[in-house]
């Protein structure tokens, strides 16, 4: 019921919050909230928004997450676009044309940026993130694979897709859609696909080979152009013409800026399809990826419906259809906002710090780096180099590293390199070197702890106040 209206008396005791100023004396704060039915009353909504607040306050510090590649921080104007776009759907081109508009500049700019041919037309779309960005990339090349299939009269139901330590989306994408992960195992020291590998994972129903610019796990890029180069000498070989897509979730709005040199993007003729996820170093809030295609023709188009919605005629070829489009009208703002300069600035700062990290990290002695954060994203990994001898794990590390609020995630790498358990740390926008530094002194006290074998907590003389 709200607050009552000017001249109007608040209700008896028993009766709605109207009139009690106070939040903490409300009806709905003097019991646990609801979570397993709608009460059955209104409530104040100042109470409801405080009382929310005050269980998310149990959340972890966003910013003191450095497991996570998503944007974590943005500035106020971004908020406030936010805030506009919050009744914008973006499916409903006909009713919104200019968010439209910012959508289509924006895969226009990307597939600028990503070196796509002059005059191809190159063809994509928004998306919900990377992971659905992904899916559709994947698809399209299913789709692709398909028809040459039928069209060559041979089966066309065992198709595969070949890849190394892939994101667990393609994971989801191969289960329900069908296909054959080919996952590659990592060779011993290796920290992605390498080409020599691809080979013996290739045939006939193969629909295509997935490169990651930004490997999860350990934060460097695949080899692109060389995987490109042995997808080439396969088809001179064997005649077998399998098309490239780069899952760039976390590369693409890096590389163009800081490591131009890099060749992995359209500037290869073998790479079909890309994915990025604006949400990550595109600094957009949570909620935007981006694929782009090559050329209009890769996207097949029984991929692409014409919808009726709300008056108007149009093509979707997204797996979600409503969503909102403040992420993408904020995406636009961050290119514009920022431009190449500004990217390049803030990526080169993200890295600067990344590798002071890691230099905090190797004199720390039990550690060896995995990644130094030269030469792909921002960010290091690294591993025990003894974990026998050590005589704690990067486990212990992670739980001491909790107690002052990070989130350093300790895991294993992926098969056949299981039995090395790696720490990894993001360093991302609104992250800046004196935290990065705060949380280098904190590491070496968690080491320094542990390696005296003192893993409880510290007797206090007392307690002052």
């Amino acid at each position: 019921m709200g607050r009552p209206e000017p001249g109007q008396a608040p209700e008896p005791n028993g009766g709605a919050d109207a009139g009690i100023e106070d939040v903490y004396s409300t009806r709905l704060s003097r019991r646990t909230l609801p979570k397993r039915q709608v009460p059955e009353r209104e409530a104040d909504p100042v109470a409801v928004l405080e009382l929310i607040r005050s269980e998310l306050a149990m959340d972890g510090n966003s910013s003191q997450n450095l497991a996570t590649f998503c944007t974590t921080w943005a500035e106020p104007e971004v908020h406030a676009l936010m805030d506009e776009c919050l009744d914008k759907n973006m499916i409903d081109k006909d009713e919104y044309p200019q968010t439209a508009a910012i959508e289509e500049r924006c895969v226009r700019m990307l597939a600028e940026l990503w070196h796509s041919p002059s005059g191809g037309e190159a063809m994509g779309c928004s998306t919900t993130g990377s992971s659905e960005a992904a899916m559709l990339g994947g698809l399209a090349l299913k789709w692709r694979w398909r028809k040459a299939r039928e069209a060559a009269g041979r089966p066309a139901d065992r198709p595969n897709l070949v890849c190394g330590p892939v994101q667990v989306c393609w994971e989801k994408f191969a289960r329900y859609f069908d296909v054959e992960l080919r996952q590659v195992p990592l060779e011993e020291g290796a920290t992605g696909l390498r080409p020599h590998q691809l080979r013996a994972h290739l045939d006939e129903n193969t629909i295509g080979v997935v490169a990651i610019l930004g490997v999860t796990f350990t934060c460097d890029y695949e080899p692109v152009a060389e995987l490109a180069a042995e997808l080439d000498a396969v088809q001179r070989d064997t005649g077998l013409d399998v098309p490239l897509h780069v899952d760039a979730a976390s590369g693409g709005f890096v590389a163009p800026f800081v490591h131009p040199d890099v060749v992995w993007d359209f500037r290869l003729e073998r790479v079909a399809s890309i994915n990025a996820s604006g949400h990550k170093y595109g600094m957009a809030p949570l909620g935007v990826g981006w694929v782009v295609w090559r050329l209009r023709d890769l996207l097949p188009e029984e991929l692409v419906f014409d919808v009726d919605y709300l008056g108007g005629k149009m093509p979707t070829f997204a797996l979600n259809f409503s969503r909102p489009g403040g992420e993408v009208v904020a995406q636009y703002y961050n290119l514009l906002r920022l431009g190449r300069e500004g990217y390049r600035a803030i990526l080169d700062s993200c890295g600067r710090t990344a590798r002071a990290l890691a230099a905090k990290v190797a004199e720390l002695g039990p550690f060896t780096l995995l990644y130094d954060g030269q030469g792909a994203l921002p960010a290091v990994s690294w591993t025990l180099t003894d974990p026998e001898s050590a005589g704690f794990t990067l486990y212990d590390v992670t739980e001491l590293l909790r107690l002052r609020g990070w989130q350093v995630p300790a895991y294993p790498l992926p098969a056949d390199r299981q039995e090395t358990v790696v720490q990894r740390v993001l360093v991302r926008h609104g992250i800046g070197y004196d935290k990065i530094m705060l949380l280098a002194e904190d590491l070496r006290e968690a080491v320094e702890r542990l390696s005296h074998g003192d893993r409880r907590a510290a007797e206090q003389p007392g307690f002052h106040h």
